[in-house]
């Protein structure tokens, strides 16, 4: 059940207290990808996530503004403080709980949240009236998370497979010339970069055109049967209060 397709009434008859929650970002994803591919990805992975599952899942909305100050040197770009996004997670969270589906998996497409998730789940499971943890799409792919860049192959194949009519495929090979190989800036273990712009001349880090659709349904593939996996898990998880 899509939460904003459903009626009130629709959700007070259903019996689920299972859902998840797409998480993403509003970003700069090099010139070829939309800045919302972050929070796009979250959402795809979550609906097919949710469908896999032998049972009834709530969606909720998708949170489409992260902590993604990293990128503000590129236009477009928004973002908020670990603070805000933390406490916004944590109060939707606990108002699904209120309606009863107080076990919600967060299903994340943006890296720059996941500090914050992984500190807010734990809150929320260990003081509020659900239990939460989070899920990273990209970090439930297999050997493919390995070649995670940024606007690399990895988002620009799910694009390819999902949205293919947002990327900008005539502005690929710019894409490919102002990458980076790496992410950052490192000496001794250190990254010395703490913004993109430092180390990307056009905020991309990786090959996009490595990514092709094919890839991108591999990824959907992988990224859905994990959080499948992973809700049947939550929801027969025995949890102390």
């Amino acid at each position: 059940m899509r939460l904003t397709d459903a009626t009130w009434t629709d959700v007070q008859s259903t019996d689920a207290d299972l859902a998840v929650l797409p998480v993403g970002s509003t970003e700069q994803h090099g010139p070829h990808a939309p800045l919302g591919t972050d929070a796009l990805h979250a959402e795809t992975v979550a609906e097919a996530g949710a469908e896999r599952h032998d049972g009834e899942v709530v969606v909720a909305p998708t949170v489409p503004i992260g902590v993604a100050e990293e990128h503000r040197d590129f236009a477009g770009t928004l973002w908020v403080s670990p603070d805000t996004f933390r406490s916004y997670v944590r109060d939707v969270v606990g108002s699904l709980a209120h309606h009863g589906m107080d076990r919600v998996v967060v299903v994340n497409g943006h890296g720059g949240n996941v500090p914050a998730l992984g500190e807010v789940t734990a809150t929320i499971s260990r003081h509020d009236d659900a239990y939460t943890v989070p899920f990273t799409w990209f970090k439930a792919v297999g050997d493919h998370g390995s070649e995670m860049g940024h606007g690399g192959p990895l988002e620009t194949a799910l694009l390819r497979a999902t949205h293919p009519d947002l990327v900008r495929e005539e502005r690929i090979e710019k894409a490919r010339e102002g990458a980076s190989e790496g992410w950052g800036d490192w000496l001794s273990g250190t990254n010395l970069a703490h913004d993109s712009a430092e180390f990307t001349e056009n905020g991309v880090v990786g090959d996009p055109d490595a990514g092709d659709a094919h890839l991108g349904e591999t990824l959907l593939d992988r990224s859905a049967d994990a959080l499948a996996r992973l809700l049947a898990g939550v929801e027969t998880r025995p949890v102390s209060r």
